[in-house]
């Protein structure tokens, strides 16, 4: 089966499943996807009993399918780079120092919270995992997928506020957190020797992963402005900003820098609006933002299927399902403590609306991203148990947190209006 193929079928199968999506279900994009592709995948397994066609079809679509690497070092950088594009980069320089603690300090404080709690939980069920192998899964989980969450906060109507700091922390956290998923990675591939836990190696990954990613995309970003704002041709500008997201990705694996970061630096550049009113003309504009709003929507359209069709590769021990659904909760509590402190700094200098630890907890979704990094870890990190368990947190944030988290916004807000 040829690479064409391969890829035909998918699109096929995110045409057929969104088709159905907004024909019957009318749920969210990202919801509807998901659970369609799931049930699918579940219904091929059930008639492979009788015929084992489809099953070896969809089974050799995903064994060859690197997801890890589809996912982090080719359509991540699109997908951020697009909802940066359309972020409000006004609200986030008012919440700029709210997002970049929750998206540093919180994410390496919900690390080590989820990676304890895993540690002392997984035992119940009759499973030992070391503790630098809990704190990788900690890592993993941490971020908040910034794929899911811009899908779904786009209906859930949430106040701009919130949204910024929601959206804000999600496009930069999922950067930090692979960097930090990176670090704990090479000290348990070692087996924690010096040169590989010093403090001077680990400020040497961090900074050459993060501050070398801002930097190449503020610079990529400001190369951008300036071809940009040379000419007026729609078409030309649109196949520009295509090639800032090429060419940043690949100078970044190039350089070693993180490629999410330096797009997300890009997109919020190239999007500002004062760029924009002196880059762009009308036209060219609304040829851009439709172009990537298009780019958007197919690759979430793929990315949720191919998740979906991942519960093909799980291994399903039943202690791994119990330890995936007693790490929900967990990984919740773990949250709501990680933002509990920030919130609390500053919510004497900023505006913040009523309840936003409990909304963030809840919005906090889990995605494609945590899936990426489980499937890059090896046999002796316990990839098997810590795939189950994350793709158990996966769905449950997903289709339950997703459902819900509109109707949780809309309460807490009328609670407030009514007080």
């Amino acid at each position: 089966m040829t690479p064409f193929i391969i890829l035909t079928i998918i699109i096929f199968l995110a045409a057929l499943f969104g088709y159905v999506n907004v024909r019957f279900l009318k749920l969210p994009t990202t919801i509807g996807l998901m659970l369609i592709t799931i049930v699918f995948s579940l219904a091929i397994f059930g008639i492979s009993f009788y015929d084992d066609t489809l099953l070896d079809i969809e089974e050799y679509i995903i064994t060859k399918l690197d997801f890890r690497t589809l996912l982090l070092d080719v359509m991540l950088s699109f997908l951020l780079f697009a909802g940066a594009l359309h972020t409000n980069f006004e609200q986030l320089r008012v919440q700029r120092w709210p997002v970049i603690v929750f998206a540093t300090l919180g994410v390496l404080a919900s690390t080590f919270l989820v990676g304890t709690a895993v540690f002392y939980i997984i035992p119940l069920f009759g499973l030992q995992v070391s503790y630098i192998h809990c704190l990788l899964f900690g890592a993993l989980i941490s971020p908040t997928d910034p794929i899911a969450v811009l899908g779904i906060l786009k209906q859930a109507g949430a106040p701009k506020k919130l949204e910024t700091k929601i959206v804000g922390e999600s496009l930069f956290n999922d950067g930090v957190g692979v960097v930090v998923f990176l670090t704990i990675f090479n000290i348990a591939a070692s087996g924690g020797s010096e040169e590989s836990t010093g403090f001077l190696h680990i400020m040497e990954l961090f900074g050459a992963e993060v501050i070398g990613g801002i930097s190449l995309g503020l610079a990529i970003g400001y190369i951008t402005y300036l071809l940009m704002r040379s000419i007026d041709d729609y078409d030309t500008e649109v196949i520009i900003t295509l090639a800032t997201v090429m060419v940043g990705t690949a100078l970044a694996q190039k350089l070693h820098f993180s490629a999410p970061l330096a797009m997300v630096t890009a997109g919020l550049l190239v999007g500002n609006d004062t760029v924009r009113q002196s880059t762009m003309s009308e036209m060219t504009e609304t040829y851009v933002d439709k172009f990537w709003e298009l780019i958007d929507i197919l690759l979430n359209t793929v990315l949720f299927v191919l998740i979906g069709m991942e519960i093909l590769v799980l291994t399903f021990d039943l202690e791994y399902i119990f330890a995936g659904l007693a790490a929900i909760p967990t990984v919740l509590i773990c949250r709501y403590l990680s933002l509990l402190l920030p919130i609390e700094f500053f919510k004497n200098r900023l505006q913040f609306v009523p309840k936003t630890n409990l909304i963030m907890t809840w919005g906090g979704l889990r995605g494609g991203i945590s899936i990426a990094l489980c499937l890059g870890l090896t046999q002796d990190m316990e990839r098997d148990l810590f795939l189950v368990m994350t793709y158990v947190i996966v769905i449950f944030s997903i289709l339950v947190q997703g459902l819900t988290v509109g109707n949780l916004i809309k309460k807490t807000q009328n609670t407030q209006t009514v007080e």
